[in-house]
């Protein structure tokens, strides 16, 4: 098929060039405009823009799909859109111009966690099993017909840019079989059953460890908001960053009556109290300074500190 693409970051990548790999044409590359990064904030393409100029294919970039993308779009004449993290929405009339329309690869089980954080929000709430659904784009939000899906399990606290990035591979498979699905049979797809849930943006507030609600479900949020927008509690007022943590056991629990956001050296580890256990702060990133390992950010504290 002729085919337009719309991505922009690098876990939409591994989609580009699984739909090249299989023999499609790539007609066009739509990705959001050049942003500023790192520390001289110097304006850098997408990772989606970067891979598509690797292999000449013609980019547009921009941050809204209105009348100049439309245009754009209606002069490569695709047989169909594929969109996978662009970052904004498809509406009438690019949405019909293609004569397959578009589909979109969704990184959870829909109707299940409709929205932008599916996976955060997801790993967020506990879950495991994450999925990912190829279904038709339609204007209502998510809720198109399903053409595939997949899904596998994660281990408890596996981050959330780790679950992406396996995501972003695994689900390649089911995205290429989706397209296939449409050139033998161009009505296909099943309606979403069940109650859709809403996977609602990520705020930096978000990211702020809830530190009584036990072992978990700590874990469960710091997944959940790692590495964006970042999981953190306050120290001595200021927040610090947890960039790694990790169940704690049994020789690691603090067994001197400490109150939950204590942390203390165990065994060699800055163990973090809860109600239910404790867990390690395997790396952290103080106010304004590098990430470094927890033991040693906590033995220039004398080896103990309160979080809240």
């Amino acid at each position: 098929m002729r085919i337009v693409f719309a991505g922009t970051p690098e876990f939409a990548v591994p989609s580009l060039e699984a739909l090249r790999a299989a023999g499609h044409e790539i007609v066009g590359v739509i990705t959001r405009a050049d942003a500023p990064l790192g520390r001289k904030r110097m304006l850098t393409p997408s990772p989606v823009a970067v891979a598509a100029q690797a292999h000449g294919i013609p980019v547009l970039k921009t941050n809204r799909l209105g009348d100049d993308a439309t245009e754009w779009v209606r002069g490569l004449h695709p047989d169909l859109g594929v969109i996978v993290a662009y970052g904004g929405l498809v509406r009438e009339p690019l949405l019909g111009l293609p004569e397959h329309g578009w589909i979109n690869l969704h990184f959870s089980e829909l109707p299940k966690w409709r929205g932008a954080a599916p996976v955060q929000r997801a790993l967020e709430a506990g879950e495991q099993r994450l999925g990912v659904t190829v279904f038709r784009l339609v204007e209502a939000l998510d809720a198109g017909d399903v053409l595939t899906r997949d899904a596998q399990e994660f281990p408890e606290g596996t981050p959330a840019g780790e679950a992406l990035t396996r995501l972003a591979t695994h689900g390649t498979d089911a995205l290429v079989e989706a397209v296939a699905v449409l050139a033998a049979d161009p009505g296909a797809g099943a309606p979403q059953l069940g109650e859709p849930s809403y996977a609602q943006k990520l705020a930096r507030e978000d990211g702020r460890l809830d530190l009584g609600s036990g072992v978990r479900s700590v874990l469960a949020q710091w997944a959940g908001m790692t590495p964006e927008p970042g999981a953190y509690a306050l120290h001595d007022g200021s927040p610090l960053k947890v960039r790694e943590m990790r169940p704690g056991d049994a020789a690691d629990e603090l067994s001197d009556g400490a109150e939950v956001g204590t942390v203390a050296l165990r065994n060699g580890r800055a163990m973090l109290e809860l109600g239910d256990g404790a867990l390690e702060l395997a790396r952290v990133q103080p106010a304004g300074k590098p990430a470094m390992d927890g033991a040693a950010w906590l033995r220039g504290r004398g080896g103990r500190a309160e979080l809240a």
